[in-house]
């Protein structure tokens, strides 16, 4: 049997939390979520791939149907957090392990005052933030922030570095949306609130710029 969930005219990250509430409440092998943006399409097809499911798409322009199947017995498993991690909290340390640190930029800029001289000190601030080694876990960007993340930013090849490090990337689907700059995000996955939120539960340090 197919679970229909109507998740259009929802703002990130309802469609992704209806979606986790109906597997934690069902035991189902096959669901339709339908959804009307970009970013929900990315952001509830990433959550079924990381339950589990075999993901596929199909949009006619103005609605998108993201569908998922798995195996009967896959159903038993509880549905993970957004970012593939268990969200009730970070696992006990281990000796030597690297710190866990979320890096939340919401701005292009770094301090108040000078907007020019705070893009100076943004650019600058990404290209350190490799001296954090393994320490640095995810970067977040949010608001105004997401700007770093698309085709025309200073740090592209910096952020590609990080990420190849290792260092998960999120950028907020919704701040895309707004400042319609979805198609110009060249790095990272988009994300939600949901996705954010989890990653600052099971960070072992948050620092917001």
């Amino acid at each position: 049997m197919v679970k229909e969930l109507d998740c259009r005219k929802m703002d990130c990250p309802a469609p992704v939390i209806e979606t986790k509430k109906c597997l934690e409440s069902e035991a189902l092998s096959h669901i339709r979520v339908l959804v009307d943006n970009d970013a929900a399409i990315e952001n509830v097809s990433r959550f079924l791939t990381y339950a589990g499911f075999e993901v596929g798409v199909e949009s006619d322009g103005t609605m998108s149907v993201v569908e998922g199947t798995r195996d009967q017995a896959a159903t038993v498993k509880p549905a993970p957090g957004p970012t593939g991690q268990s969200a009730c909290g970070p696992a006990p340390s281990q000796k030597n392990a690297p710190v866990k640190i979320m890096v939340m930029a919401a701005s292009n800029t770094l301090g108040v005052g000078d907007d020019e001289l705070g893009a100076k000190l943004m650019i600058n601030f990404i290209k350190t933030l490799k001296e954090m080694g393994k320490d640095l876990w995810r970067l977040v960007f949010v608001n105004h922030g997401v700007t770093l993340a698309t085709v025309d930013s200073a740090v592209l090849g910096e952020l590609h570095e990080l990420e190849e490090s290792g260092v998960t990337i999120l950028v907020c689907g919704t701040c895309l949306s707004h400042l319609n700059l979805m198609e110009k995000k060249a790095i990272g996955q988009t994300t939600n609130m949901l996705d954010i939120v989890t990653a600052m539960q099971l960070a072992d340090k948050v620092i917001n710029l």
